[in-house]
């Protein structure tokens, strides 16, 4: 019976939850003591390697730029043989000259515009090649030995280079083991 009125009292007792925080508060600690404990081994295990780069300058032998050629078809009027030249009116300043001329002066009455001659024209089509430059082989030398690489751009007479040196780690054979 005094079991279950210790049972009883300890459930009403005021001090309870003082006492279970307590009980916590020495826990945490040592919780958190127990968990920085087991760090350095995790960290031990971990090897964090050094990368072996650095950058320097190779001597550019060439440049060769690499273009994309583009296709564009049109028509255009032909008469005879021969193509005719498309007029396009006069623009900006030219046109303004031209309307003033015009206006002020005054044509020779022998002087007729020329008509252009429609006999035996037809539309033809003409296709023209574009090429544009889109990349760069970039043949160059670093300590004696020659690259190339193809780039984005003409690097110059001297190109950066990044140089990175990793062991080579032989794999292991069926026989080794």
């Amino acid at each position: 019976m005094a079991a279950t009125a210790y049972t009883a009292r300890s459930m009403s007792d005021p001090c309870a939850p003082a006492i279970r925080t307590l009980l916590r508060l020495a826990l945490l600690p040592a919780l958190l003591a127990l968990s920085l404990a087991s760090q350095p081994l995790l960290a031990q295990s971990t090897v964090i390697q050094n990368e072996n780069v650095r950058m320097d300058y190779a001597q550019v032998l060439r440049v060769e730029p690499v273009f994309q050629v583009l296709r564009a078809t049109r028509l255009e009027e032909q008469c005879d043989g021969k193509p005719v030249p498309p007029k396009s009116p006069p623009k900006g300043f030219s046109r303004i000259v031209g309307a003033v001329k015009d206006a002020l002066g005054e044509k020779p009455a022998d002087e007729k515009p020329a008509a252009p001659t429609t006999e035996d024209c037809r539309m033809v089509s003409v296709q023209r090649e574009f090429r544009r430059p889109i990349a760069f082989d970039v043949d160059y030398m670093y300590k004696g030995m020659k690259y190339r690489s193809r780039l984005p751009h003409d690097p110059g007479n001297r190109l950066r280079i990044r140089i990175s040196v990793t062991p080579w780690v032989a794999p292991a054979s069926a026989s080794d083991q």
